[in-house]
């Protein structure tokens, strides 16, 4: 497959600290990709807790199947992560190489393999040739470093054109704590999850319940209301590790307002991370967030936002820079929720351009389309019902995307 210019609206990687308790690194394995790396560990200090959030889609590849079974376990020591083949409808064969996988992982740390966490992502419908995967581990195991977050954010890359990570700090009682995270993600994003890939890392000790409420929680608000182009891929995972090797006040079994600052620094990890993945939305030149208000309730707000983001011909149309209200109106009402013509309003870029069942009085158009020039498009869609509110993400949609999916195999 032919490079791929980097998104003009990539954001450089951040310095990511070190997190007590995770070392982490990336090798060229040769899995599919030449020059460049293609295999990421990470290993965790003993006692390490994990919570994980997976794909609704019916369809998942073995790594989804394997870590929900070890998810089960709530502990984790290692995360064995390739690029360039998904292990998806590879049957038996498929399980046979996550296991392979997470033997040769734990054999080599002296752990459980069902306290590795495997994840792959790439071209479906191919064997994983664990082989190349499981000679190359114990290369890539003495490598380790506390320092490899930004080798990791390369190596688990596909069709991204930029790596992407965050950190953030949080306070638990008078103690602070980190929170690292990267994540890859560029095409086949939808919610439930829209991640594709995201592993986060904390030095918190936090009970594996609780971290798994405030994973689930925070997903609803990022990775879930993002989309690239409506497809929900086979492989989505987040895993979020607690190594606990911070010093802090202990956290209660049922958590509380103690972590009050480590849920807010969480979301909006996630929220920087699931941002990233629609910068670096395939072929996208426009990020593009959408806001319903005014709905039957929240709920009927977000699918009603999520046919707008979803709608190729609004998506074509902000990619053509044409200020085409119309499209919007129409995405509205095949949402198929709540929704009354003579109460809609619309607006772009801060400007209403409808209202009531047409256009508004002296609407001028010069703004709006200066507006969309930019990187950044603003929809607002009141729909005067109610007081439901909601907010997605998603990019325009340009040839670039037909290019990059069209030859993704070669």
């Amino acid at each position: 497959m032919p490079a791929t210019p980097v998104s003009p609206m990539a954001v450089p990687l951040p310095v990511i600290p070190p997190i007590p308790g995770v070392r982490l690194g990336a090798t060229a394995a040769g899995i599919r990709y030449a020059g460049r790396t293609d295999l990421v560990a990470m290993e965790f200090a003993a006692g390490t807790n994990v919570a994980g959030v997976f794909t609704s889609n019916k369809c998942p590849g073995a790594p989804v199947d394997w870590d929900r079974t070890a998810l089960k376990g709530g502990r984790a020591r290692a995360l064995v992560v390739n690029a360039g083949n998904a292990n998806v409808f590879t049957g038996k064969a498929g399980a046979e190489a996550a296991a392979a996988t997470a033997a040769a992982a734990g054999k080599l740390g002296g752990y459980p393999a069902r306290q590795v966490f495997l994840a792959s992502t790439g071209v479906i419908g191919e064997l994983l040739p664990h082989e190349k995967i499981t000679t190359a581990l114990p290369g890539l195991y003495e490598s380790l470093t506390p320092s490899g977050w930004a080798d990791a954010a390369r190596g688990i890359m596909t069709t991204d054109t930029f790596a992407k990570g965050a950190t953030r700090t949080a306070q638990i009682g008078e103690s602070f704590v980190t929170i690292n995270g990267i994540a890859k993600g560029s095409g086949m994003i939808a919610p439930d999850m829209a991640t594709m890939l995201c592993f986060v890392a904390t030095d918190a000790k936090i009970p594996q319940g609780v971290l798994q409420r405030m994973l689930r929680k925070s997903i609803a608000s990022s990775f879930n209301c993002i989309t690239v182009d409506s497809d929900t891929s086979t492989s989505d995972t987040v895993l979020l590790f607690a190594t606990g090797q911070a010093r802090h006040k202990k956290v209660p079994a049922e958590g509380g307002k103690i972590l009050n600052s480590f849920a807010l620094a969480l979301t909006e990890l996630l929220h920087d991370l699931a941002l990233q993945v629609i910068r670096d939305g395939e072929g996208a030149q426009k990020l593009i967030r959408v806001d319903v208000s005014g709905a039957a309730n929240a709920k009927s707000a977000k699918r009603v936002a999520m046919a707008i983001a979803n709608s190729p011909l609004v998506k074509t149309a902000i990619a053509g820079e044409d200020a085409n209200w119309g499209r919007i109106a129409m995405a509205v009402g095949k949402a198929g929720e709540p929704a009354d013509r003579d109460k809609l309003s619309i607006a772009v870029g801060g400007v209403w351009m409808a209202r009531a069942g047409g256009v508004v009085e002296g609407y001028d158009e010069a703004p709006v389309v200066a507006h969309m020039k930019g990187h950044e498009v603003e929809i607002a869609v009141d729909l005067g019902l109610g007081r439901g509110r909601a907010t997605v993400w998603t990019c325009d949609l340009t040839h670039g995307y037909i290019d990059i999916n069209g030859s993704y195999r070669s």
